[in-house]
């Protein structure tokens, strides 16, 4: 079999679904799996997630990106942000995961080690990867952080890159559990924690998974 590319849209804390699309997609070695951020808050499992994510790093070429719950985490962790907003979206369910008892320095050695490893985007032959968007006649490495990681689609959709590369994020939850697929942009956050989907994109061979959040695999 040869290498996949395989992008996995937005986990927010839900482990089950997760679980059962790795199962299901089976990565190896010569595969590379890019997830593309918002591994944390909302869902029921931000601890376990990361847990698995560690793990997927030694099955499978895994490139993990930042997303903008992961920025807001690490800001109040960092103390370089106020609580108050993290907890607004959905920090109260990470904290919650990792048994919080007052104390900031909750994660583990490994998990903070990992957030602080997370890209701000991934390039490969035919395709590049952020979490939300991109301004596109600026080139990737140029990219503020707030387009890379905040942009909502339903405000703007950016026009092809100047790279000339189909774009895959996540960011924008597609309610209705429908990948969104305009040709030069795909996103695949489908609402996993809110009663949609996980999803996962083999880009070279079209294959797709979902699962939701308990863990119901979708034909």
């Amino acid at each position: 079999m040869s290498e996949r590319l395989i992008a996995i849209g937005d986990i927010h804390g839900c482990k089950l679904a997760l679980d059962r699309l790795l199962d299901s997609i089976q990565p190896t070695p010569q595969d590379t799996v890019v997830t593309l951020g918002d591994y944390v808050d909302r869902g029921p499992d931000s601890r376990g997630v990361i847990d698995r994510l560690i793990q997927l790093g030694g099955e499978t070429q895994h490139i993990a990106l930042m997303g903008n719950h992961e920025e807001m985490m690490l800001g109040v962790v960092q103390h370089q942000l106020p609580h108050d907003s993290w907890v607004r979206h959905g920090g109260v369910d990470t904290l919650d995961s990792y048994e919080f008892r007052g104390s900031l320095d909750f994660l583990p050695d490994s998990h903070l080690e990992f957030f602080e490893s997370l890209r701000q985007f991934h390039e490969e032959r035919g395709h590049f990867f952020t979490h939300a968007a991109y301004a596109p006649k600026i080139p990737l490495e140029e990219q503020a952080a707030d387009m890379l990681r905040w942009h909502s689609l339903h405000d703007i959709v950016p026009s092809p890159h100047l790279n000339g590369k189909v774009a895959v994020v996540g960011h924008t939850a597609s309610e209705d559990g429908e990948i969104l697929d305009l040709g030069h942009l795909i996103c695949i956050d489908t609402f996993c924690y809110g009663g949609g989907w996980l999803t996962a994109l083999d880009l070279r061979g079209g294959q797709i998974w979902q699962a939701s959040k308990e863990g119901e695999m979708r034909a």
